[in-house]
């Protein structure tokens, strides 16, 4: 039907030039009011428009109003009663540039298609609208000119009626081609602002005084005001792999020790299932979306005297620099020095400033500036996004050909966010640090090696405090660079430091001027509550005021596993790499190493055996590495089976083996010796990122049976150690208490000295 009018067929009014002047002076009565027009044409029998419909009214209204105003018009003109437009209307949504461009040559070509003359339609291109970016094909059409001078008549109910509805400052700046300062700012002076009312805790059974507050634009405030001194924490947020209860403890730990200095408590979190949401954690609770304009609400109507953001993670973190530009004073670590951390180009400058080694690195926004960054460094590279949680789409890459297929469908790239490559150390150890400072004077919390090596994410890896196989020189080096970069970063608060060492040579790796993950880790192992000591560093005081001025190294051994969630999710590949998948973690401690591993592998079970039967079955590059762990077992009284490529390299190395079908090979194989109980301990590496198919089959047998299974040759001598004091010795339980005050009494002894 629409085809057929465009060609000119059939009759109407609209022939008229009389009636086309009427179309066209009542299209241009409500231009930048109601609508924006970007190109029209009149022909004999229909109109069309290109259209932005402005805020708050909708394109069903705007045509509504439209066709009666003129349609009584021009019966007047021609003294006539009968309907003069037909009920519906023929509507399509502008989405992109060539879209755009596309409406704008179709209605220009109207009247050409018609074979009409110069006298018979009016056409009228604008270009009104203009694209966002530069790149045709790929940007939203509809923003308009910045330079245009037009600026939205956004009136008082309909903003009101927005805030009502749910949209965000954010939403509707997108939507009428503004910032969201700006919009914010026109909300404020036009008095649409949240009011906050108490969640009803006690059922309405009777009042309740519990301060736990949420955001409505209503009439009512239930907002309780007081005269104490006030700083708000921001928590972590939803709890998801990368952002976890670990940042919950160190918001619970910073209310605590406010309320000890005096201060009035305010958290803001959205996640009900956490200790900062409890109702004896904070003097008050905002139930709020940790979104810089939720924050800034809450903040104008509380006006504390700062805001933390390095106890909840990532997510507050992110919203550091605008809360600044924003005029909110950032207590602890200023967004300048998180943003040097953060920022590639910045970070490597300050390494090189403090003659500190990296890895030989770069970012890129393109494939081809990320190709040409690998070919200079050398494969293998860590790829990775910038500002993401728990290493997410983070991934080894060890040629040209996987590199583009990373960078073509993994992730999105834009210039502020670029993807960061770094040349991988291959056999290197990796260490976590974690540091206070009170931008004077710098202690070590703790140096934590990793049991996995170097590529496994630091939040899946097991890692042990104090380190094992680490020299003095390279300990006191980690040190000295933990401590240099917290001076240059001037870190108030925490600060986390992850380092490779291969052989005698340290590398930093990565900076988080804020809370981490480990924080009640090295708090329960040393004894010392880190998070309450960097909340009250971050008010002004010193560590020589707390009394926490140098590095304690207990006498036992604290390690730290990580929980996995792969009995939950069926055919989920379990084996680990530098995209984090864990969702816990336990910690088990004792003053053997080995038996400290052996109960943090009871705590996230299945444990480990003491006799029994293990199946080996490695990658062609990890054969050399496991033949001194497969002999480990042997020692230990262990039967070793295995199939034919790893059975080679064994039997080679004179050691003795039982060998088994693969799955494809016949039966029974190993996926019936699995299921038939017949081994008790699996060590199977991966061989690349995409598992092979008898690979993730093996691994899910072992989950479903229970059966202990290592995925890195490092975690499987680590294992074997565990066994072998689990037969030497008893296992002893001792409460985190008596090992500090084990600690504490050392401690006296040293003093006493």
């Amino acid at each position: 039907r629409e085809h057929w009018l465009d060609r000119g067929h059939g009759s109407c009014l609209l022939r008229n030039r009389l009636v086309q002047q009427t179309i066209v002076e009542n299209l241009n009565r409500f231009d930048h009011q109601r609508y924006v027009i970007d190109a029209f044409v009149v022909m004999p029998n229909h109109v069309h428009v290109i259209v932005k419909p402005l805020e708050p009214n909708s394109l069903s209204g705007i045509l509504h109003s439209w066709k009666s105003y003129t349609g009584n018009r021009i019966n007047e003109l021609l003294n006539r009663k009968a309907p003069v437009w037909m009920a519906e209307t023929f509507d399509t949504i502008v989405r992109d540039y060539s879209h755009l461009t596309a409406c704008r040559d179709y209605i220009a070509r109207n009247p050409q298609e018609a074979n009409l003359k110069e006298n018979e339609f009016v056409l009228d291109r604008r270009d009104a609208l203009v694209v966002d970016g530069t790149e045709p094909g790929s940007e939203q059409a509809g923003r308009l000119p910045a330079g245009s001078g037009w600026q939205p008549d956004i009136q008082t109910n309909a903003l009101l009626h927005a805030k009502k509805l749910g949209f965000s400052d954010r939403q509707m700046a997108a939507a009428n081609g503004i910032s969201e300062t700006a919009i914010r700012a026109k909300r404020k002076s036009l008095g649409v602002l949240p009011t906050y009312r108490l969640v009803d805790t006690c059922a309405a059974e009777f009042e309740a005084y519990t301060p736990y507050y949420y955001s409505t634009y209503g009439d009512e405030n239930e907002r309780r005001e007081s005269d104490k001194r006030k700083i708000m924490i921001l928590g972590g947020g939803p709890n998801r792999i990368g952002q976890g209860i670990e940042f919950d403890y160190c918001c619970v730990h910073a209310a605590f020790a406010l309320r000890e200095l005096g201060f009035e408590t305010i958290m803001v979190n959205s996640n009900p299932e956490t200790v900062s949401t409890d109702y004896d954690t904070s003097d008050k609770l905002y139930f709020e979306p940790l979104t810089l304009e939720d924050v800034l609400n809450i903040y104008d109507q509380e006006n504390p005297e700062g805001v933390f953001v390095q106890f909840g993670g990532q997510t507050p973190l992110n919203l550091a620099s605008g809360l600044k530009a924003a005029a909110v004073p950032i207590l602890g670590t200023q967004p300048e020095s998180i943003e040097t951390a953060e920022n590639r180009q910045l970070f490597a400058a300050m390494l090189d400033k403090l003659a500190l080694r990296q890895t030989p690195n770069g970012s890129a926004t393109s494939t081809k500036g990320a190709v040409a960054i690998a070919k200079k460094i050398g494969y293998p590279v860590l790829v990775r996004p910038s500002f993401v949680l728990g290493g997410r789409a983070m991934e080894l890459v060890y040629n040209e050909k996987d590199l583009r297929r990373y960078m073509a469908s993994a992730i999105e790239v834009t210039p502020d966010r670029p993807v960061l490559i770094d040349r991988f150390l291959e056999d290197a150890i990796e260490v976590d640090v974690d540091c206070i400072s009170d931008g004077e004077t710098t202690v070590i919390g703790a140096i934590m090696e990793h049991i996995e090596e170097a590529g496994i994410h630091s939040g899946d890896s097991a890692c042990v405090i104090p380190t094992f196989s680490l020299s003095q020189n390279v300990l006191d080096e980690i040190s000295t660079a933990t401590k240099s970069m917290a001076r240059e970063l001037n870190v108030r608060g925490l600060m986390n430091v992850q380092f490779a060492v291969k052989g005698d040579d340290v590398y930093v790796l990565e900076v988080n001027p804020r809370a981490s993950r480990t924080v009640p880790f090295v708090s329960k192992a040393i004894g010392v509550p880190l998070a309450k000591l960097a909340a009250k560093v971050m008010t002004g005081k010193s560590l020589g005021e707390l009394g926490f001025t140098r590095e304690i190294v207990p006498k036992h051994f604290s390690v730290k596993e990580a929980v996995f969630p792969f009995l939950r999710y069926e055919g989920l590949d379990i084996s680990l790499g530098p995209e984090m998948k864990s969702t816990g973690e336990v910690m088990g401690m004792d003053i053997d190493l080995g038996l400290a591993y052996a109960k943090s592998q009871m705590a996230a079970p299945p444990p480990l055996p003491k006799t029994g039967k293990v199946f080996i079955s490695v990658k062609d590059t990890d054969k050399e590495a496991v033949i001194p762990v497969a002999r480990e077992f042997v020692k230990l009284g262990f039967e070793i089976i295995s199939t034919s490529g790893t059975a080679e390299a064994l039997t080679r190395a004179k050691i003795k083996i039982t060998k088994v079908f693969k799955i494809h090979e016949g039966r029974p194989n190993v996926l019936d010796r699995i299921k038939n109980g017949d081994i008790n301990f699996i060590i199977n590496t991966p061989s690349g990122k995409i598992p092979r198919e008898h690979e993730v089959a093996i691994r899910n047998a072992a989950l479903a049976a229970r059966i202990p299974i290592m995925t890195t040759v490092r975690a499987a001598l680590a294992s074997a150690n565990g066994i072998r004091s689990l037969q030497k010795r008893k296992v002893q339980v001792r409460s985190v208490q008596e090992y500090h005050l084990e600690m504490a009494k050392s401690e006296c002894r040293i003093t006493k000295q």
